[in-house]
């Protein structure tokens, strides 16, 4: 009886101090970010986070997409995204699934219910009556950035001729992203707010689609963090631009992803790769012949 008491003492010591090694754990990035007025060199600086203190925001990784292109983007990133979200989950990091629009699909989630019930947090005084918060677009503001290294004002379809046409097909996050026990799902940036506050979250990390549009521009998006407040990063082998090459700067459309980055490197947040958070190499679309 003795020795079973002890073994089962043993486990739970064991336990108890593998969850502090967790929570405790500390992620060692190389951030790569540019001055506003030498947006030619980019600067490394290597910080620490604690793993406890960080969440990892998933944006827009939808099961479908009206451009044909995005889709199988989408597609081919969402494997090597969700192991990269599995072994952040395990370091500590907190999951945050944000498939704009679709939240409903998931409503009798438990993930759901979390995000919804957690408690209201006041917003910092340094948003301004003209920022979109809760449900709103994050609009570009000329007082923070200058104007987006390429034109997607036909909406970005790399697609051949003819383009995609424009519609709302998506209906959920893609089912290759696991969505487990302890994570959250909202698209809603009060919600957000609400849920990093409660679990005491300084470090905000970003990733998915599309980075010119939604993954800046989201009221849980980039734009909006740093407004708020927290500490931002993109990890950039983890997203994906909609950026057609026939239009300008008329480069490719994985040289269009990299001058996106290197506006939000100049404007808004640094960035890292993948691999300096989980190991491995950083992750690179089969199509990306540079």
């Amino acid at each position: 009886m003795e020795t079973s008491m002890c073994s089962a003492l043993v486990v739970l010591l064991l336990a108890l101090f593998s969850t502090s090694l967790m929570a405790d754990e500390k992620l060692a990035l190389t951030m790569r970010s540019r001055a506003k007025d030498a947006p030619g060199e980019a600067v490394t600086k290597k910080v620490e986070w604690e793993a406890s203190r960080t969440a990892l925001i998933i944006c827009d990784m939808w099961d479908d997409h009206w451009c044909k292109s995005a889709t199988r983007r989408v597609g081919e990133m969402a494997g090597p995204m969700n192991e990269v979200v599995k072994k952040a989950r395990a370091k500590g990091i907190f999951i945050i699934h944000a498939p704009s629009s679709v939240v409903d699909f998931y409503k009798t989630a438990p993930q759901r219910e979390y995000a919804r019930k957690a408690p209201f947090t006041k917003a910092p005084v340094k948003l301004s009556a003209k920022d979109r918060w809760g449900t709103k677009w994050c609009w570009p503001d000329p007082a923070f950035e200058g104007v987006l290294p390429i034109d997607d004002s036909d909406m970005g379809c790399s697609c051949e001729e003819p383009k995609c046409e424009i519609r709302e097909a998506w209906t959920r996050q893609i089912k290759s992203i696991d969505i487990v026990k302890g994570d959250a799902i909202t698209d809603n940036g009060q919600e957000t707010f609400n849920l990093l506050a409660a679990k005491k979250i300084d470090n905000v990390i970003l990733c998915g689609v599309h980075l010119n549009m939604c993954v800046l521009g989201r009221p849980f998006g980039i734009r909006q963090m740093v407004k708020v407040g927290k500490n931002v990063a993109l990890m950039r082998d983890m997203t994906d631009t909609m950026y057609n090459p026939q239009r300008p700067p008329g480069v490719d459309h994985f040289t269009g992803t990299d001058l996106v980055v290197k506006h939000v490197e100049r404007y808004w947040c640094p960035t890292f790769t993948s691999d300096a958070l989980v190991g491995g190499k950083p992750f690179r679309f089969a199509e990306d012949k540079r």
